[in-house]
């Protein structure tokens, strides 16, 4: 039962650093994934990022390819959008929200900014909610079931944004590349 305060006060505390905060030099694997732990509310030592998972993500598109063996702001905003999005939805999802919110038609720094205040206030809704609930543990399958069931309702509209967004994107497809020309044949 003392977990809950310490909970509580993580969720209204612990924040991914924003922009300006993120180093301003590349960083070798092994800093990245120690960095990466105080980017994100972690409780058990198995749910952390390994450097197969970055290699991986590296691999699909979703993180773009480090230079050299360096990484750099965009990574560790790219990876702090994976380590939070990887625990509700599925890495298809995950790419197309990406794409859309690092990769569209604002920057990296834009993007990241917009996930990090989105983040903040799903964070303090939470503990908002975490307060108004009673607190003895013979509550606690009463509080675990709510919260599933945000989690539910969350996911149900998250999935159907998702495809909103999907069916958007097939409406309108990138506009192509002018065509070449043939080069005209000498006589």
């Amino acid at each position: 039962m003392c977990d809950l305060p310490s909970l509580q006060e993580r969720l209204r505390t612990q924040r991914p650093v924003e922009w300006d905060q993120l180093p301003d030099f590349a960083l070798y694997m092994d800093q990245v994934l120690s960095y990466m732990d105080r980017q994100v509310i972690r409780f058990d030592e198995d749910d952390g990022l390994t450097a197969a998972m970055v290699n991986n993500y590296t691999k699909s598109g979703l993180v773009p390819r480090a230079e050299g063996k360096k990484y750099g702001r965009e990574h560790l905003a790219y990876l702090t959008v994976i380590c939070v999005l990887k625990r509700v939805m599925s890495t298809r999802d995950m790419d197309l929200l990406i794409r859309e919110e690092l990769q569209g038609d604002r920057s990296v720094q834009d993007g990241y900014g917009a996930f990090c205040d989105s983040l903040d206030k799903a964070l303090s809704l939470t503990v908002g909610e975490m307060e108004s609930r009673p607190g003895g543990s013979e509550d606690l399958a009463d509080a675990a079931i709510h919260f599933a069931l945000l989690s539910y309702a969350a996911g149900v509209a998250s999935s159907r944004y998702v495809t909103l967004l999907r069916q958007r994107q097939a409406q309108d497809p990138p506009e192509a590349p002018p065509a070449k020309r043939p080069k005209k044949e000498r006589d």
